[in-house]
């Protein structure tokens, strides 16, 4: 159930005191992550002459980015967006540049190709984490969180849809390694103005939080089980998304349609799912975020369910549209439910996590529905890659201390009071 709110203003979000130069300056930065997965393919495809050297090693920058990516959240919960986010996306910058360099050599040993690209993946900044835990500072009531995590999402959806454009731009009159280095110079602009932005202050250093005192139960093994929800379904959004991907080429290519049938029903996926973030957040919804996310996520395994069943184009673009209204909601839904349950010092590894798991679900997808698509009729790999998102919402939302006393907050009216002061939560892979 939900009603509709007074003034449901993403605008509002923005006026809130250094909020827009906060976030703009994180959209550079993470723009960054949306044109260097194709403009270091193609420099390394151009480099090597190999396919299987090319991927292999966009294998290892992706993996080191993803695996590693609660670690280095860690570092700056513990540390702070200046003194840990800030050097983190220097080196990863000036590691890019390195591999921009490297690339421009023909001939160069894939060992050194391989671990340059392992090196920088390690060092990726986590901008989108730490991006919503500066949004969590900076509102205190939990409708203009929601907002804010809406509009976080939905620009997020067009950067990753706008960095290929900029980088196929960047190729039309230079070398793909000049879109290297505009990867790199994106995340080290966006990130110094990020990290040295007033709103980064709300990001007190954990042992700066140490005075604030934990309840037996906040950490640990009841941390985890409070996350197991919001991770499980990004999880799965993630599986399900990649699975559209490929299983849209192979309807194409069962029909001997071209590669634009394919981009408009893609494009109808990310205008749903922008559509349906942007409504999530003007809803002041009358239920908690944990009760609502089962139903988003089985929402979008319903919808794609039905996508295998479509006769034709006209009906695959709108069942995939219709998927992809829950995307965006259930991803910010399940980011709102790592941040209220997240223990002080812990706020940016608990995004981080549900980052992690978006990425790790979207690379698992692909290689799952790629051994399928070859086996197993479309209907059925569409059915699969729903049930993926269906047995998701089957996952019980345990709450956990800080958030079982703000469950239906949303549904309350505004406060207008700050909060005490609150410590520390990207893609493709999303940083």
């Amino acid at each position: 159930m939900s009603t509709h709110a007074p003034r449901p203003s993403y605008a509002a979000v923005l006026r809130v005191p250094h909020a827009r130069r906060t976030f703009a300056a994180a959209l550079v930065g993470r723009l960054s992550y949306g044109t260097v997965s194709l403009a270091l393919m193609l420099s390394l495809t151009r480099s090597t002459g190999s396919y299987a050297v090319a991927g292999t090693v966009m294998a290892l920058f992706g993996a080191t980015s993803v695996i590693l990516s609660p670690y280095r959240a860690a570092l700056v919960d513990r540390h702070g967006p200046r003194r840990a986010l800030l050097p983190m996306a220097l080196l990863y910058a000036v590691l890019l540049c390195a591999l921009a360099a490297v690339c421009r050599q023909p001939g160069t040993p894939a060992a050194v190709l391989a671990v340059t690209a392992a090196l920088a993946g390690a060092c990726t900044p986590p901008l989108g984490p730490t991006m919503r835990a500066v949004w969590a500072g900076l509102l205190p009531d939990r409708a203009m969180l929601q907002r804010a995590y809406s509009l976080d999402g939905v620009a997020e959806e067009l950067l990753f849809v706008s960095g290929p454009l900029l980088v196929g731009a960047v190729i039309a009159v230079a070398t793909p390694d000049v879109g290297v280095l505009l990867s790199a110079l994106l995340v080290a602009v966006g990130t110094l103005a990020f990290a040295t932005s007033p709103a980064a202050g709300v990001l007190r250093p954990a042992e700066r939080a140490k005075e604030d005192s934990v309840p037996a139960g906040r950490g640990g093994a009841g941390q985890g089980s409070a996350l197991l929800q919001p991770v499980v379904v990004a999880a799965a959004v993630g599986v399900s998304v990649s699975a559209v991907d490929l299983l849209v080429v192979a309807f194409a290519g069962q029909r001997g349609l071209g590669g634009s049938t394919v981009a408009w029903v893609l494009a109808a996926l990310s205008a749903g799912s922008a559509a349906g973030g942007l409504l999530n957040g003007a809803v002041a919804w009358g239920s908690s975020a944990r009760a609502r996310l089962p139903f988003l996520s089985a929402g979008l395994g319903l919808c794609l369910v039905a996508a295998g069943l479509a006769s034709g184009v006209g009906t695959l673009v709108v069942a995939v549209a219709c998927a992809g209204l829950f995307v965006a909601p259930a991803l910010t839904t399940a980011y709102l439910i790592a941040e209220e349950s997240a223990a002080p010092g812990f706020r940016i590894r608990a995004g981080a996590w549900c980052n992690t798991a978006v990425n790790a679900g979207s690379s698992a997808g692909a290689a799952a529905v790629g051994l399928l698509v070859e086996r197993l009729p479309l209907p059925v790999c569409f059915a699969v890659s729903g049930v993926v998102a269906v047995a998701a919402a089957l996952v019980p939302g345990r709450r956990h201390g800080r958030s079982a006393g703000r469950t239906g907050l949303l549904s309350r009216r505004p406060s207008r009071s700050r909060r005490s002061r609150r410590s520390p939560s990207g893609v493709s892979d999303r940083p």
